[in-house]
């Protein structure tokens, strides 16, 4: 009855892909919920086509890509945080330079490796049935790292979020936990690359946490929906790769925007239906 369930888990790359589509849902939904709460959602889609340089350059010097993606998203990330800080310019001023800048330099750099075509799909779009055991190793290392740092930090990150004039008056170190964010934003983007790529990592970052910010109130409570439904979204995307033969990224992010739109729709209190009604 459940063999459709039980099949695909009969290949190790499946098997692979799984754990790693449940584990990119996990983290990014989680950190997620603060990029959605501190409007930081054109940082996010920024980074993670500013990591590109490093990714080709990684691929050109034959380096683990995600050495690459996580130096230039962290220097990135830092970069943004500084040319912000300086008051001239501002912050999304700052993001649009880099993020075009950065961008048109992976892309050119991208172009000299001969393979331009077939290259720039998988950077942009994820290759999620070819993970390794190696790169299973890293996105789940580093997806520990991120919510290890997250809950050590829940209830700064919690003031600075709702109250940051509290959180002056805490004298919480603010640029501190400012930067730390823009990090785990930056490692996020990394540890999601292999699965849905660069275009898509944006999705997986604010979709499944928006979704889950019109079904729950609390901040506890935000963060374990949106974590479910984005393993959710990262099992059936996949299930829906297997079986209609279709491109595993763009399917998980599908299966994460039709359960935004459904709760959109129908969420209580707060869905297009139930307040018309």
């Amino acid at each position: 009855m459940f063999d459709w369930l039980i099949d695909p888990l009969s290949y190790g790359f499946i098997l692979r892909a799984l754990i790693a589509a449940v584990a990119v849902g996990i983290v990014g939904s989680v950190l997620g919920t603060y990029v959605i709460l501190r409007g930081m959602a054109f940082f996010g889609d920024a980074l993670a086509h500013t990591i590109l340089p490093g990714v080709v350059l990684a691929f050109l010097f034959g380096w683990p890509l995600a050495v690459g993606a996580l130096i230039m998203g962290v220097v990135t990330a830092v970069g943004i945080g500084a040319l912000s800080d300086q008051g001239v310019i501002k912050e999304d001023a700052a993001i649009g330079v880099i993020f075009a800048g950065f961008f048109a330099l992976g892309v050119l750099m991208l172009s000299a490796t001969g393979n331009y075509t077939v290259d720039l799909v998988h950077f942009l779009f994820g290759n999620l049935l070819g993970v390794s055991v190696a790169d299973l190793w890293v996105t789940i290392g580093l997806g520990a790292a991120v919510l290890v740092v997250i809950f050590a930090f829940y209830k700064e990150f919690l003031v600075i979020s709702f109250d940051p004039a509290l959180a002056t008056t805490l004298r919480l170190p603010g640029h501190f936990l400012r930067y730390l964010l823009l990090i785990l934003i930056a490692v996020t983007i990394v540890v999601s690359l292999q699965v849905v790529g660069i275009a898509l990592m944006m999705a997986m970052l604010v979709t499944p946490a928006a979704a889950a910010s019109l079904l729950t109130r609390r901040l506890p409570t935000m963060m374990l929906t949106a974590a479910a439904i984005g393993a959710f979204a990262g099992v059936s995307g996949l299930y829906a790769s297997f079986y209609l033969n279709v491109a595993s990224g763009p399917a998980i992010v599908l299966v994460a925007t039709l359960i935004f739109g459904l709760a959109f729709l129908f969420a209580p209190g707060k869905g297009l239906v139930w307040r018309r009604a």
